[in-house]
């Protein structure tokens, strides 16, 4: 048994639909199984850590995020059979990185608390999230100018299902204990790049406006807390012009090569249709 945390979230719904086409036993957890809409087959439980049991009996292998990680959901875990965790990091786990950053802290923290846990570990370091471009959404729908941050930050932006087959490889396969997977995309990408595509995607021009970080707030950023803000814009602005990162790793761990964002765009027409 392959126990999912985040099952309804972006990766961990693709980790779920590719473990059971896989004819892996999975059971997802999420936080209203009522709401989850995830396929039949899933075991959907509700995730309550003071019940270790329903998360976690008969299961060997679990898929973490960052924010549900804690050192006595992880003992709970080896108590009842777990022997591998895969957690869900972020690329920002780097040599030279700047340990005080909130999203490095996070991420830090969990890996630690993992390695500290004496369960064997696998650590998924993806870099900037297709589905980032999420946030451009309501605006696309409601018009063709897409008002943003540094239009030349450069990233390369991975589909999250190219995420998901990894973790369903490192699930699946031998050998991956103790590793660090850094993920990519396969291409850099500017911002205003990204909008571009998205148009071509569903069939309009749309054109990016830059506006000034200064500026910048919860109309274009809801879902970041204000103190975590000025850290992450100074992060976009440390990409403008800097050629990102860029792995084969997906390809490597799968055999099939990582998508492009004009793919990802083409996937996520309906999310940007009003």
């Amino acid at each position: 048994m392959i126990v999912v945390t985040g099952a309804t979230g972006n990766v961990g719904r693709a980790l779920v639909d590719r473990l059971l086409a896989a004819g892996a036993p999975v059971r997802a957890l999420t936080r209203d199984p009522r709401r989850a809409a995830l396929p039949g087959r899933a075991e959907v439980v509700r995730f309550r850590p003071d019940d270790p049991a329903a998360l976690f009996a008969g299961a060997t292998k679990l898929f973490l995020y960052a924010q549900a990680v804690s050192a006595p959901l992880l003992a709970d875990a080896r108590e009842h059979g777990v022997r591998h965790v895969v957690l869900l990091s972020s690329g920002i786990i780097r040599e030279g990185a700047d340990e005080t950053h909130p999203i490095h802290v996070m991420h830090a923290t969990a890996e630690r608390r993992i390695r500290d846990s004496g369960l064997a570990w696998t650590f998924l370091r993806p870099h900037a999230f297709a589905t980032n471009a999420l946030q451009w959404a309501p605006q696309i729908r409601a018009g063709d100018t897409v008002r943003g941050v540094f239009a030349d930050g450069l990233s390369a932006p991975i589909h999250e299902d190219d995420i998901a087959a990894v973790a369903e490889r490192v699930l699946l396969d031998d050998g991956h204990e103790g590793a660090a997977h850094r993920l990519t995309g396969p291409a850099a990408t500017g911002n205003a790049e990204q909008v571009a595509a998205i148009g071509e995607a569903l069939g309009r021009k749309l054109t990016f406006v830059e506006t000034d970080p200064a500026e910048a707030g919860p109309e274009l950023f809801p879902h970041v807390p204000p103190p975590m803000l000025e850290r992450l814009l100074e992060s976009f602005a440390e990409t403008v012009g800097v050629p990102p990162e860029i792995t084969g790793t997906v390809e490597r761990l799968t055999g099939t090569p990582a998508r492009t964002f004009a793919r990802w765009a083409h996937d996520h027409t309906a999310d940007f249709r009003a």
